[in-house]
């Protein structure tokens, strides 16, 4: 698949079928997300892979509203994306780099969320990024390191159905030129 056929048909996908997604298939996932491009080539985006099914049911149950319980309980994987923090946009010295502050550790983590979700969606996998949920208890669940922050949790698992496209704004819209 082209780079622009995988953006234009990559869909959040909220529905998938009962076909584990494979150790192997989530290493390769994560091994093409680490050319997502960061902030002085900081490289710090880290995964945690929730295929335990007693903790993927912790995680739904404990710290998520209904709706994303349920995508949950669907899904083979829960793929928790985390950034080592007060690196990206900062300098050695612990300052900002930016006026955006600490929010460029955030860009990052987004650029790198992407980029997995679509290397999903080349190998036929669905995904849905998720940010509403319970942070600090899926963090205790998940016992994330201390220095990292948990940004998201990617739903994964092959497509029990083809979502349609929204409706997306023009580039008239979008664009401006000075």
């Amino acid at each position: 698949m082209d780079t622009i056929t995988c953006i234009k048909t990559r869909r959040s996908v909220r529905k998938y079928t009962d076909e584990k997604v494979s150790k192997e298939l989530i290493e390769e996932l994560v091994a093409a997300a680490t050319y997502a491009p960061s902030w002085k080539n900081s490289q710090t985006t880290r995964y945690i892979a929730i295929t335990d099914p007693e903790t993927k049911n912790r995680i739904s149950k404990e710290c998520c509203a209904e709706h994303n319980q349920s995508i949950i309980d669907g899904a083979s994987a829960l793929i928790a994306t985390l950034i080592v923090d007060k690196r990206s946009g900062f300098e050695r010295d612990g300052s900002y780099s930016t006026i955006r502050e600490d929010n460029w550790q955030a860009f990052d983590n987004g650029i790198a969320t992407q980029t997995l979700c679509l290397a999903a969606h080349e190998k036929g996998l669905g995904t849905v990024i998720m940010g509403l949920y319970d942070i600090d208890k899926a963090q205790e669940i998940l016992q994330v390191p201390e220095g990292q922050l948990l940004m998201a949790l990617v739903a994964v698992g092959y497509p029990a159905d083809e979502p349609m496209a929204p409706k997306r704004k023009s580039v008239e819209d979008l664009l401006t030129f000075c």
